[in-house]
């Protein structure tokens, strides 16, 4: 069987999917936020732009367990479990990303209406983070060493 999207890609897209999916929430909510500060003539803080990025992290992530099921130069007849690592390993990364820029929307609102806790927010991303952290580890740990 011939090494193709499954096991090489699937990782990599799947995690920039929830990468593009969070960032995305999370820059509405950011713009949202400026809009209202600019509408009420308040300063508009930046720094939101950090909660928009967050989830992009992931994207890195599923390179790596890409590159990582690549360079295991694994047989042929093992292509079927590269690719439930793939999926499954892209898939949770990808959701995490999702929950992080979802997580980040409301640190954007939060930060908007209140002007506080930064800091607080920035936490509550890392932890979700994690979860991808942990998620790509594990997967390269699953894989075979020959």
């Amino acid at each position: 069987m011939v090494q193709g999207l499954g096991d090489m890609n699937l990782s990599l897209v799947l995690a920039a999917a929830g990468s593009a999916l969070g960032t995305g929430v999370a820059g509405m909510a950011a713009i949202g936020a400026w809009k209202k500060a600019f509408a009420n003539n308040k300063i508009a803080p930046f720094i939101m732009i950090a909660f928009v990025g967050a989830p992009l992290t992931q994207t890195i992530y599923g390179m790596i367990l890409r590159n990582a099921i690549k360079d295991a130069n694994l047989p042929p007849e093992s292509y079927l479990f590269q690719m439930i690592i793939g999926l499954s390993g892209g898939l949770a990364i990808g959701l995490s990303a999702y929950m992080q820029g979802k997580a980040a929307a409301r640190a954007s609102d939060a930060l908007g209406e209140t002007g506080k806790g930064f800091g607080n927010y920035l936490m509550v991303l890392g932890v979700i983070e994690t979860v991808a952290l942990f998620v790509m580890i594990f997967c390269m740990q699953a894989l075979p060493k020959i």
